[in-house]
């Protein structure tokens, strides 16, 4: 009896062994990946006027909307935080609301050379007042939805573009259909 639990406690410490040789390799693994997923997210920058190019173009489909593109001009990715702060004419005195139900279910990372979307409805029958603007004011977001640096102004397609209480932005998006489809 002696010898069976002898062999049955060596072989049950052998199990806690490997369980535990494992478990630490896992662990290591796990701290690996975990550093790389830090320094790739250390070495991602925010988007900013600075190192993102902006255009805004009129589309055929839907009627009254515009797409807003945004760039990656820089030599790092960058992080396209929630939607822009746009404000439509010079005197305008809030930003366009934000489209709610296009949250994306994830930031929007910007490789160099890559694009994100932002689609605009300028318009729409059930909006009122409104006007034809000339210039497009755009502010990118930081983290915390903030807006920040300075304003880039862009030239509306078309000498202007009508706007009326109705127009909203979309948050970015990773493809143009999706900026446009909401």
């Amino acid at each position: 009896m002696r010898i069976a639990t002898r062999f049955a406690s060596r072989t049950a410490a052998s199990s806690m062994v490997v369980a535990a040789a494992l478990a630490f390799v896992g662990f290591q693994a796990a701290g690996q990946s975990a550093s790389a997923a830090t320094t790739k997210a250390s070495s991602t920058v925010t988007c900013t006027t600075a190192n993102t190019k902006l255009t805004v173009t009129e589309v055929s489909r839907p009627i009254n909307h515009l797409l807003l593109k945004a760039t990656n001009t820089g030599t790092k990715p960058c992080y396209a935080y929630s939607a822009p702060y746009l404000r439509a004419g010079a005197d305008a005195q809030a930003p366009l609301p934000w489209a709610q139900e296009t949250t994306p279910q994830a930031v929007v990372v910007l490789e160099p050379g890559q694009s994100a979307y932002a689609g605009i409805t300028t318009s729409s029958p059930e909006g009122e007042g409104g006007g034809t603007e000339k210039t497009l004011g755009v502010f990118l977001a930081d983290k915390k939805g903030n807006a920040l640096d300075k304003e880039k102004t862009l030239k509306l397609p078309n000498g202007g573009v009508f706007f009326n209480s109705a127009a909203t932005v979309t948050y970015w998006q990773d493809n143009a259909a999706d900026a446009l489809v909401w």
